[in-house]
């Protein structure tokens, strides 16, 4: 998929979506040897979509946030089921227009969008009352996330921008991580008694994606798994076995230091860390190709 910007997974299937698909909602759904098995297609024209996110009933989100020309009134998010039905509800920023690439629905089914700022924190999102498919509900800004820069190489700026744009966001199934991803990196929060904000004004767990050339799209497996992915044909998706288990905090009084690389991609999977799996798969979806990659997960205090 020469544009993909979201991807989800069940657990026996992967569903990806592009930012392009000249007047119709597609949302590819592959097996689990990644060849397509059927396309979804919802009877709506989106603008730019630029995430997706699954619900446990199954139920897709698709945010139709993008807006890079700062242009659009309203942006949309569209909830399609299994069979393509959907509804589309739209949106207003209190605030003046945004570029936005990540969305995360919490255990409630409440939407939040994470902002794409060049200048300044990513903002975050919720709408102010329950979606309506016939008007535009007002959303409100609940909090703010400062990511620093990093020396992670990777992204299309080729800066230390790229290391702090939000291009993508995911939830574990039962909702206790959430992560956040820029071009270059992803970031991994618990998420306390299912409050997003609250897990955001926390301390993330940095998990670099290096030399990913457009870094948009990032999910979660139901056994934990990280899947990163770029766009552009021919490109890595990589996966992490465990890596939700990273973001639990240390226990009060762990004082040891967590081993080094070579310790942790020998070791087998521990509750309180994470390997990486090789895990070889190959996706029939646009020439794309799905390889593993071994990335370290280090924890990341942010900067106010």
């Amino acid at each position: 998929m020469q544009e993909l910007s979201g991807l989800t997974s069940d657990g026996k299937q992967f569903f990806a979506v592009s930012d392009s698909d000249n007047g119709t909602l597609r949302i590819q759904v592959m097996g689990r040897d990644c060849v397509v098995t059927r396309t979804i297609t919802a009877p709506v024209d989106p603008y730019d979509v630029e995430d997706l996110a699954m619900t446990p009933d199954g139920t897709l989100w698709a945010s139709d946030t993008g807006d890079n020309g700062k242009s659009r009134s309203t942006v949309a998010l569209h909830k399609v089921s299994p069979s393509g039905a959907v509804e589309r509800f739209r949106v207003t920023y209190p605030d003046g227009k945004h570029d936005a690439e990540a969305l995360l629905i919490d255990k409630s089914g409440t939407p939040y969008i994470i902002t794409k700022e060049p200048l300044g924190s990513a903002l975050v999102y919720r709408p102010t009352a329950p979606l309506r498919t016939d008007i535009s509900v007002p959303l409100e800004q609940v909090t703010r996330v400062s990511l620093s820069s990093t020396d992670t190489p990777g992204g299309p700026l080729e800066g230390t921008l790229d290391s702090r744009l939000v291009t993508g966001a995911a939830s574990t199934a039962d909702g206790s991580v959430i992560a956040l991803r820029t071009y270059t990196d992803a970031y991994l929060y618990p998420v306390p008694d299912g409050d997003i904000v609250k897990a955001l004004s926390g301390d993330p767990v940095r998990v670099p994606l290096p030399n990913e050339p457009q870094g948009e799209a990032i999910a979660f497996d139901p056994d934990g798994t990280l899947l990163s992915a770029s766009e552009g044909t021919g490109t890595p998706i990589r996966a992490v076995a465990g890596a939700a288990a990273l973001a639990q905090p240390p226990a009060p009084t762990t004082t040891t230091p967590p081993p080094a690389a070579d310790q942790q991609q020998a070791a087998p999977p521990e509750p309180s860390g994470g390997s990486w799996q090789n895990w070889p798969l190959a996706l029939t979806l646009g020439g794309l190709v799905l390889v593993a990659a071994l990335v370290i997960g280090l924890r990341f205090r942010r900067r106010a």
